[in-house]
């Protein structure tokens, strides 16, 4: 029986300044801002680029090809997908692989799932979510797929 083992590691990667990381963490070949929190058990792959004062919570996976803004939260459990099996499986190639953009002052909820899309400033994405599309007007988006909530506000009676 073989195997291969991999550590789990920090390798390559370029920090800002005040930078605070929960270990364990797997980040390689990505760009963290300034003032950025990562807590444990998160992925951040190669070319990820992370903005200033960014809170990434536990158990999140950042893959290639995202680019997250500043003043952003994200949740626990949040997934971002850079691979839609446009060829009916995983595309093995990285060329087919597309990208994600998150705008800046965007709070996403924990176990949401984030397809390759563009998402504007000034978004909050529910926990749970699926965001299928791209989002380009501000306000809070939930569901599967994610939709733009009309929030109401109480009356004082």
């Amino acid at each position: 029986m073989s195997f291969q083992e991999k550590q789990i590691s920090i390798r390559d990667v370029q920090f800002g300044d005040n930078v605070t990381i929960v270990q364990p963490v797997n980040l390689y070949e990505c760009n963290i801002g300034n003032n950025v929190f990562i807590g444990p058990f998160v992925e951040i792959q190669k070319g990820v680029q992370i903005g200033d004062h960014t809170r990434i919570q536990s158990h999140s996976f950042i893959c290639e090809g995202v680019t997250i803004g500043q003043h952003c939260f994200i949740g626990h459990g949040v997934m971002f997908i850079n691979d839609t099996f446009s060829t009916g499986g995983p595309a093995g190639n990285p060329a087919l692989w597309k990208t994600t953009n998150i705008g800046n002052n965007v709070s996403i909820g924990s176990n949401a799932s984030i397809l390759p899309v563009n998402i504007c400033d000034q978004v909050v994405i529910g926990a749970g979510a699926v965001v299928t599309k791209n989002i380009t007007e501000p306000g809070v988006y939930a569901g599967n797929p994610a939709r733009r909530m009309t929030m109401r506000i109480p009356s004082r009676s």
